[in-house]
């Protein structure tokens, strides 16, 4: 099995886990529009992934292949442990993500495009697949640009792109953990109860807790917001202005960030 096969197969068993247990232990109740919702936000996923296709020629694990080759990159300079550089590498990805994720909520031009993301009104594994494709191609632009200047082995990008995914995905569900098993991961990962106050209605809480995999950085540099005001069964999930059912149609999540409405 190649990387990429063993990558995907990843994704679509862990995918499935999540969506049974967030079903079978919900940490908030869903509502009845959940299933047309969940059925939208994959169709867009399908959407995207043929979308960069088409755009992007290569991708970051491609470009991490042709820097080894060139000895392109930081680290195929430094005469260092491999284990470190691995462990380096995972580590400065993921600063880059918390760092992206936190200018796409600065910039203007970059919400409307990433407000595709937070319009979703419930949270669920679902929500970790749903962004405008643009957004997508802009990621995997920096992505690429990042793996190249810093010379991220291939192995290194397999193994991220797969915790990148994976937490994600995880972080979204609507899964219920207890407390003290909460408080316990958060030193380490983003929590679903962590990063769901993200996507609260309230601006002052959307603008925090910007990871995606290791909570450290939301600690470090000051974006870190511990529970919603209003409580996690109570708190208003999404965007005022894209509250209306018709919001979930794929044409609809496409021409979002052109509109205000």
């Amino acid at each position: 099995m190649d990387a990429g096969t063993l990558r995907g197969t990843i994704f679509i068993v862990w995918l499935v886990v999540l969506l049974v247990s967030e079903r079978i232990n919900p940490r908030r109740p869903f509502t009845s529009l959940t299933g047309k919702r969940v059925l939208n936000n994959f169709a867009l996923v399908m959407l995207n992934t043929a979308i960069v296709w088409i755009v992007l020629p290569w991708i970051a694990y491609d470009v991490a292949v042709w820097a080894k080759s060139q000895q392109l990159g930081l680290f195929h300079q430094l005469t260092i442990p491999v284990p470190i550089k691995f462990v380096l590498s995972i580590v400065l990805l993921d600063l880059v993500i918390y760092w992206q994720h936190r200018v796409f909520h600065t910039y203007s031009w970059l919400w409307s495009l990433h407000k595709v993301h937070h319009a979703d009104t419930e949270f669920d594994t679902s929500t970790a697949l749903r962004f405008h494709p643009i957004e997508i191609v802009l990621s995997m632009l920096i992505k690429m640009a990042v793996v190249c200047l810093l010379g991220i082995d291939p192995i290194a990008v397999i193994v991220f792109e797969t915790l990148l995914n994976s937490s994600a995905m995880f972080n979204h569900a609507n899964l219920y953990l207890k407390q003290k098993l909460d408080r316990s991961l958060r030193w380490v990962i983003v929590t679903p109860d962590m990063h769901r106050v993200h996507h609260s209605v309230f601006r002052e809480e959307c603008n925090a807790n910007y990871g995606f995999f290791l909570s450290i950085w939301d600690k470090l540099f000051g974006s870190y917001v511990a529970q919603p005001k209003e409580g996690h069964n109570d708190m208003v999930i999404g965007l005022n202005q894209f509250r209306d059912a018709k919001e979930m149609a794929v044409h609809r999540m496409m021409s979002q960030p052109f509109r205000h409405k």
